[in-house]
């Protein structure tokens, strides 16, 4: 186990009505004046917009707001956020939404005191050195941003999508109330639970040794997330299952399983690239490309392989023929992903394979991706060919 330093500073607020308390949560942390923050309107449509501005207004918090988050969050729309809390001497940034609308809002958080362009923490590897405070209503279990010190954006010009790391940006608070999620179509749930397992599986794969508590704890998230998501999606409305999930997202992307142990990322690296060129969800995207990578590594360390899909997947381990096992292990996760709706190919996701090279090379952009198993560009193609 390697040595580690862990911190997380994020208020969690669980449970059902507790957006009702946003004022509060942003009264006690003396925001003057708030951007709020969202996407498409859908939380207008479900009647959160309403509860959260009477719980701003009834704090007495005066706010602007902007709305026009998509999936794969854009560059623009954090540079026209920042103009606006600019003008406004906004303070404090609430997030209203998935992980998209998180990660636009946290960019927003570092670009309103940065005199330079809010891109060159994405691109350049500037360091941020102070963000506003940003808080958050979680309406879609998937990305863990509610808590984590990442953001990712896209930018237009190119389609680059790049990742920004920094405790700065991890939320004050986050407001977790599993009953905004049971309006969601099946297939933003489904994406969104691949999304938590793929950022469990992004830890477990590791070269570090002697992390036998976390390979537990990632385990039994990961079996909490295969058992209750098939529930969700039979039963939109059920309370319990919605909240195991919602809770998993969190603790899978909050730094807790990363103590002790270095993960890999590189699949996140290589889905960033078909998610800016094609908009595609970025669970769906993982349910692609995981499988593929694993396909392409797992002789690297065959016996974690074997454990993971024993634990976790209830396979017996064929003592004879464990490399078996590993084939066998995985077509059971693309058969499980398949009853949920996702895809595991290029083409069952609507992407066609005439632009391989392309994500190949942008998934290098800094050099190559991974620690389980470094992934140049040449090795980034190949993977990308075992997702056609």
């Amino acid at each position: 186990m390697r040595d580690f330093v862990y911190e997380s500073p994020t208020r969690i607020v669980f449970g059902r009505g507790k957006e009702l308390q946003t004022g509060q949560e942003i009264a006690a942390r003396g925001a003057s004046k708030v951007l709020l923050h969202y996407g498409s309107g859908s939380i207008k449509a479900i009647g959160l917009y309403d509860r959260v501005v009477k719980s701003l207004k009834e704090s007495g918090i005066p706010f602007v707001e902007l709305g026009g988050a998509v999936p794969n969050p854009r560059l623009s729309l954090v540079h026209e956020a920042i103009d606006l809390c600019r003008r406004e001497k906004v303070d404090f940034i609430l997030a209203v939404g998935g992980g998209s609308v998180i990660d636009s809002a946290k960019a927003v958080a570092v670009g309103v005191p940065y005199d330079g362009d809010v891109w060159d923490f994405f691109d350049k590897g500037v360091v941020p050195k102070e963000a506003l405070p940003v808080g958050a209503i979680l309406t879609l279990s998937a990305t863990g941003s509610e808590t984590s010190p990442a953001s990712v954006i896209t930018k237009e010009e190119g389609w680059l999508k790049h990742a920004l790391h920094s405790d700065l940006i991890r939320p004050a608070f986050a407001i977790l109330n599993p009953e905004l999620t049971t309006t969601l179509p099946p297939y933003q749930t489904a994406a969104g639970g691949v999304d938590i397992m793929a950022h469990l599986m992004e830890r477990y794969f590791t070269n570090t040794t002697a992390v036998d508590l976390t390979n537990r704890l990632i385990e039994g998230t990961l079996q909490t997330v295969i058992k209750f998501l098939p529930i969700a999606l039979k039963e939109p409305d059920n309370y319990d299952a919605r909240a195991e999930i919602m809770w998993a997202s969190t603790i899978a992307h909050n730094g807790i399983l990363d103590t002790g142990r270095v993960g890999d990322w590189a699949s996140h690296r290589i889905e960033h690239e078909i998610g800016a060129i094609y908009d595609v969800a970025h669970g769906a995207g993982l349910a692609v490309v995981f499988p593929a990578w694993m396909k392409f590594v797992y002789r690297h360390d065959i016996p974690r392989f074997v454990r993971f899909f024993h634990r976790v997947w209830g396979l017996e381990p064929d003592f004879w023929n464990p490399e078996a096992t590993v084939l066998k292990g995985i077509s059971v996760m693309e058969d499980y992903f398949r009853s949920l709706g996702m895809p595991v190919t290029l083409e069952e996701l609507g992407v066609p394979d005439d632009r391989l090279e392309e994500m190949a090379e942008k998934t290098n952009w800094n050099g190559p991706v991974g620690q389980f198993v470094p992934i140049t560009s040449d090795k980034a193609l190949e993977i990308l060919k075992l997702c056609k």
